[in-house]
């Protein structure tokens, strides 16, 4: 916040008594709306550590591995072929693990 120090100062006693009643005069302008939350609704949308998830069905189209690309035989993550590093016995490392 930018501070004007060109402008009159005010006391320690005058801040208060204008912060109050600027505190007063917007309680009274303003009402103030509570909004009411079922604590059980913002517990469903926490995931714990270690919850079981067994009774969960996760769908995934798999696809086979594409013309162009290859797995890492450190890492096996599936690359592209640009990301070939090196290969040794017929294994092939991508950059990120000889890097």
């Amino acid at each position: 916040m930018a501070t004007d120090y060109d402008a009159p100062r005010k006391s320690e006693e005058d801040l208060n008594e204008d912060s109050m009643e600027e505190l007063k005069t917007r309680r009274a302008e303003k009402p103030t709306a509570l909004v009411e939350e079922d604590e059980s609704d913002l517990a469903e949308a926490y995931e714990l550590p270690g919850a079981d998830l067994s009774a969960e069905e996760l769908m995934v189209r798999v696809l086979p591995a594409q013309a162009d690309e290859f797995t890492c035989s450190s890492c096996f993550l599936v690359r592209h072929r640009s990301q070939i590093a090196r290969e040794k016995n017929g294994l092939l490392y991508c950059r990120d693990c000889e890097g």
